[in-house]
C-alpha cells in the first residue's frame, strides 16, 4: 500500500481534505502532520459562530452529534465528509486509511512529505486557534 505523507502548513481545509479523501479512496495510506496549520478562509468571526452553531446542534450526552476540539479530529472529520458513507464498503475502509497528527511524530522526522499549502493573503484562521475558541 502506497503511503503518502503530508505536511498541512497554511493548506487551505477543504482543498486539503478533498484531495486526501481522493487518495484514500483509490487505497493509498494517508499521513496528515501539522493539522493544527490548517486554516479555514474567511472571517474568524463567522467561522467561530458556524462551528459553535454545529456544537449546539447535538442532542443528549448519550446521543451525539459529538464535535471535537482537537484540530487533528477537526481535520479528520473534514476527511470524513468527503467520503462516501463511511461505515460501510470502501469508504469504511477509505477512512481507516487516513491518519492526522498534531505537530511531527518522531517516526516521520526524516520522512519526505508533500507541502500542502503556501502563504495566504486573505482573511483566515488556522485550526489551533479554532479549537481554542470553541
Amino acid at each position: 500500500m502506497e503511503e503518502i505523507i503530508i505536511d498541512a502548513t497554511n493548506a487551505t481545509l477543504g482543498r486539503l481534505a478533498s484531495y486526501a479523501a481522493k487518495q484514500a479512496l483509490q487505497g493509498r495510506k494517508i499521513i496528515i502532520l501539522h493539522s493544527e496549520r490548517a486554516v479555514i478562509t474567511g472571517r474568524k468571526k463567522f467561522t467561530i459562530q458556524k462551528y459553535l452553531k454545529r456544537k449546539a446542534l447535538g442532542g443528549t450526552a448519550q446521543r451525539g452529534p459529538y464535535i471535537s476540539k482537537s484540530p487533528e479530529k477537526i481535520l479528520k472529520r473534514t476527511i470524513r465528509g468527503m467520503l462516501p458513507d463511511f461505515r460501510r464498503g470502501r469508504g469504511k475502509i477509505a477512512f481507516r486509511n487516513i491518519k492526522c497528527y498534531k505537530g511531527m511524530p518522531e517516526e516521520y522526522k526524516d520522512k519526505k512529505a508533500l507541502k500542502a499549502g503556501k502563504e495566504k493573503h486573505t482573511v483566515y484562521m488556522n485550526l489551533e486557534q479554532l479549537s481554542k475558541k470553541i
